[in-house]
């Protein structure tokens, strides 16, 4: 048994990093007041972004710069319908979704003929996962040894930059002026426009940290976790992302329980396809595909108590003229 959840905590792990990592970067452009409804659609064109280019070049670090690339150019796209032009940005939002969706597919096959998707990594494609010292030695140590070796060891680099990613979060928002301006300019951006503070610039600061952020998990989805792009694999991650956000009240160290949370619902799921449950039977494998989703629904059907977001979160600022 034991054994048995030490998988099942590294899975959770694993699985939650794309999440958190999407969490975070919406908590960035959320805490400015600009609502997005984009981080689906950032990701994939991240993936494949990272996909594509650590194909050609056999670099995932080349590969992880051009999805963030990707990631922040339909952030920036993002931005100019919202922040300059004073667009809805739910509908802004919805169409960087629509757009990334349609356009990664078409370009995966024009360029790659295999229906979408990139072709497997080369070797130097792919982050690799990280073995920490003495990490085989420790292993048959009870208790400790499977921690050790097994839930802390054995992660490539992303999944610990995505847990660092918290703290710095935190120290960022709570800690620097930079983090006190973008929680205000979130909560009355007339009062920051008013010590001459432009709103503007630092909307557009955060919808940049946010690209940068998605970058990283859609490039964790290509060339991290899996071994290459393929057509919507970040299969509604971002939507859930954007759930554990809400459930974790707009919080970083929130966010990264909200993620794990999910993860973790992922991970039984996958433990659990084919196996026999006393007196059911064996339950069929789309329940357990199911599961986080359904979990999303019960979450923001009003089960998390009340979920208060930034006042002017969603609502385009126009400078008022004397």
């Amino acid at each position: 048994m034991f054994e048995t959840l030490i998988l099942i905590l590294d899975s959770t792990v694993r699985l939650s990093t794309p999440l958190l990592l999407a969490c975070l970067a919406g908590l960035y452009s959320e805490r400015s007041g600009v609502v997005d409804i984009g981080l689906e659609g950032k990701m994939l064109g991240a993936a494949f972004g990272a996909g594509a280019v650590a194909y050609v070049t056999a670099n995932a670090w080349l590969g992880l710069l051009a999805g963030i690339g990707v990631s922040v150019a339909l952030g920036l796209l993002h931005g100019f319908a919202s922040i300059s032009n004073r667009g809805n940005q739910i509908v802004s939002g919805v169409a960087i979704n629509f757009l990334a969706a349609g356009l990664t597919a078409l370009l995966g096959q024009t360029w790659f003929r295999q229906g979408g998707r990139t072709p497997a990594l080369p070797e130097g494609g792919r982050f690799r996962d990280i073995a920490w010292p003495y990490a085989e030695q420790l292993r048959e140590i009870p208790v400790i040894g499977p921690l050790y070796s097994e839930l802390l060891s054995g992660h490539n680099i992303l999944v610990y930059a995505g847990f660092l990613a918290v703290p710095l979060t935190w120290w960022v928002l709570f800690r620097t002026r930079f983090g006190l301006r973008l929680r205000a300019v979130g909560e009355n951006p007339a009062a920051v426009d008013t010590a001459g503070i432009s709103v503007a610039w630092l909307r557009y600061r955060a919808v940049i940290a946010c690209g940068i952020l998605c970058g990283f998990a859609g490039a964790y989805l290509s060339i991290a976790q899996g071994a290459g792009f393929g057509v919507n694999m970040t299969a509604g991650k971002g939507f859930i992302a954007l759930a554990a956000l809400i459930f974790a009240k707009w919080r970083p160290a929130n966010a990264m329980f909200a993620c794990l949370l999910f993860g973790f619902l992922d991970a039984v799921s996958i433990r659990m396809q084919g196996q026999e449950v006393p007196g059911i039977g064996e339950i069929p494998v789309q329940f357990f595909q199911a599961l986080p989703y359904i979990l999303t629904v019960i979450l923001l059907a009003g089960f998390i108590g009340k979920a208060v977001p930034p006042k002017a979160a969603g609502i385009p600022y126009l400078k008022e003229r004397s």
